[in-house]
């Protein structure tokens, strides 16, 4: 028996730490006690002052913390939501250029809030605003629908697109299956824990932040004599980046027609993801507003075009149907897009006086 004791102490004695199933089930107690407290703390800690014109920085475009905390500061003041891509964000643009700001603008007021995500596809944008925006409830709401997310089998992910997934984060990771997004369970349940586990998300805030967007291990061996302490500042770090690309007209670069290979929209994945998050965001008591498009149409190819203007012909029918207000602009200018469906700065002050006559007063 002396032996048995003696040979499992051995046994164990590389072991720092042994814990009992009771001391286990504490530890996960204090952890779930911390990980509750995460918010309320950090947010004292962390400095947040958004802008009229403020937008989730490009560099933060993952950063679901730092989105649903703006999220939440929108909400508290009433604000309109205007959702969407990048073509709300404003890839081309300052954020003093961009269809929110043309909207205060227009409207002498601070009402309007870029809730614009870069890369968030109808199907992230679901996973965004479901998980990530609960505050945002019993308000209005312009929401943006960019239908080059339907123009081949890869944008709408029925296909793997062969390169990085926007956002494989915000997808559905059980149901329904999206036959383009690929991950190991392991993945999944990671996915799944942090919607659940605000510190989770709160880590990846830390490290995106100030951190090079590195975990804390990385980071230490890359900087030895630097305390990751001093990386901790009161207010976050610059929340602006330098624009994207060249922000002149399409055609300056020389570029030519295209034909699209459109997705039928009774099968698009995007589609039905764009129905649901409508679903959501009046089940929260919202007043959606849908803006489509306008695509620059002046890049299609006609047999392509004529496909586009078919299936904004259903996406019309479905929203009448629906009884959604809604508004389907004209064409801009061909100068005024920067590619095939951002617009530059003058499409965006456009767009902004005829959404402001088209919106119920």
């Amino acid at each position: 028996m002396h032996q048995q004791r003696q040979d499992r102490a051995t046994r164990f004695s590389s072991n720092e730490v042994r814990l009992s199933s009771r001391e286990w089930m504490g530890l996960m107690l204090v952890f779930m006690f911390l990980a509750a407290l995460a918010r309320p703390i950090w947010n004292g800690v962390e400095v947040f002052e958004p802008s009229a014109d403020y937008r989730i920085p490009y560099d933060s475009s993952e950063d679901y913390w730092l989105f649903e905390r703006s999220c939440r500061e929108a909400a508290d003041s009433t604000k309109t939501f205007v959702v969407g891509d990048s073509f709300i964000w404003g890839q081309y643009v300052s954020r003093e250029e961009t269809l929110s700001h043309y909207l205060n603008q227009g409207t002498g007021s601070e009402q309007f809030v870029n809730a614009g995500l870069d890369g968030a596809h109808p199907l992230a944008l679901e996973g965004l605003l479901k998980h990530y925006c609960k505050a945002l409830q019993d308000t209005e709401v312009i929401l943006h629908l960019n239908l080059l997310w339907l123009s081949s089998s890869q944008a709408d992910l029925q296909v793997g697109r062969g390169g990085r997934l926007n956002h494989p984060n915000l997808l559905p990771q059980i149901r329904p299956t999206i036959p383009g997004y690929e991950a190991s369970v392991s993945e999944r349940l990671g996915i799944l824990a942090a919607r659940h586990l605000p510190v989770l998300e709160w880590s990846r805030h830390v490290q995106s932040r100030y951190f090079d967007n590195v975990d804390l291990q990385r980071w230490t061996l890359d900087h030895p004599y630097l305390n990751p302490l001093h990386q901790i500042t009161p207010t976050l770090p610059p929340l602006e980046s330098p624009l994207r690309g060249g922000a002149q007209p399409w055609s300056a670069e020389g570029r030519t027609q295209q034909r699209l290979p459109w997705v039928e929209i009774d099968t698009s994945l995007q589609w039905r993801g764009f129905q649901r998050l409508v679903a959501t965001l009046q089940e929260r008591g919202n007043r959606v507003f849908v803006l489509v498009g306008p695509l620059n149409e002046h890049m299609l190819e006609s047999t392509s075009r004529a496909v586009y203007r078919g299936i904004l012909g259903r996406v019309e029918y479905w929203l009448e149907d629906e009884g959604l207000a809604h508004f389907l602009p004209p064409v801009l200018p061909s100068e005024l897009y920067a590619d095939m469906s951002h617009p530059l700065a003058g499409g965006y002050a456009l767009l902004a006086q005829d959404l402001l006559e088209r919106m119920p007063s």
